[in-house]
């Protein structure tokens, strides 16, 4: 069962890797609720995730995320020590904190640019997650850590890159420049500029036209007939 839950991460993280640039250490977000399952079900994250995700790992955590685990008081004082023992990231919310979820939600706007993974057994979050592309989600299943397989949200966006319908903006330039270094932008526009010659008839359905005979032609055999006639007479 163990090797089948790691084929199956490495076969999700070589689609993260080759699709969105994924690379280590993985950013793994962590919200109050993994941490407090972790907790129930005596799972050591730091040891294992790397493990399981083959790969170094940094284990991160938000401001808001932390007040909140205060907010709730003992019943979660187990979970709010664990949190603080990752790195906690900077988010928009310094004055005025927010729920976790709504905090983890804002640091993967604008199309999870730190490429960052989301570790929540919030169904609620997990599902506003799989709303967005190129987002990894993990949460904890009896006892194991698991890896989601990719939501219908990142495979829609590799397809359509695949089929150069959404292509990002700093990969058009590049293109580009390599095009005009290869001298490739210059040739293209020099064929589209060649237009297709109209090609003449075919030699082989026109028929060959019969000389015609002008009268200018005809007189002088005629007179030529007439002197013969008259010499022969004489």
């Amino acid at each position: 069962m163990k090797l089948t839950r790691q084929k199956h991460a490495k076969k999700i993280m070589s689609f993260y890797r080759h699709n969105f640039h994924l690379s280590e250490p993985f950013h793994v977000l962590l919200d109050g609720t993994f941490c407090q399952a972790a907790l129930r079900n005596k799972i050591q994250i730091r040891e294992q995730l790397p493990g399981y995700l083959s790969g170094a790992t940094q284990l991160c955590t938000t401001r808001c995320i932390i007040k909140e685990l205060e907010s709730l008081g003992k019943a979660l004082y187990g979970a709010k020590l664990i949190a603080q023992r990752f790195q906690v990231r900077n988010c928009s919310h310094h004055k005025d904190p927010v729920s976790g979820s709504a905090c983890l939600l804002s640091m993967i706007e604008e199309g999870n640019p730190h490429h960052f993974f989301i570790a929540t057994q919030d169904k609620d979050l997990a599902n506003k997650v799989k709303k967005k592309a190129g987002v990894p989600l993990l949460f904890i299943i009896q006892n194991t850590m698991v890896l989601d397989k990719p939501s219908p949200k990142s495979l829609a966006f590799v397809q359509k890159l695949q089929t150069n319908e959404l292509v990002p903006e700093h990969q058009k330039q590049s293109i580009l420049q390599l095009k005009e270094k290869e001298g490739l932008v210059k040739q293209e526009s020099e064929k589209r500029r060649k237009r297709k010659r109209a090609g003449g008839p075919n030699p082989l359905s026109c028929l060959k036209k019969k000389k015609k005979k002008t009268q200018e032609g005809q007189e002088p055999s005629a007179e030529k007939k007439k002197r013969i006639k008259r010499k022969r007479n004489r």
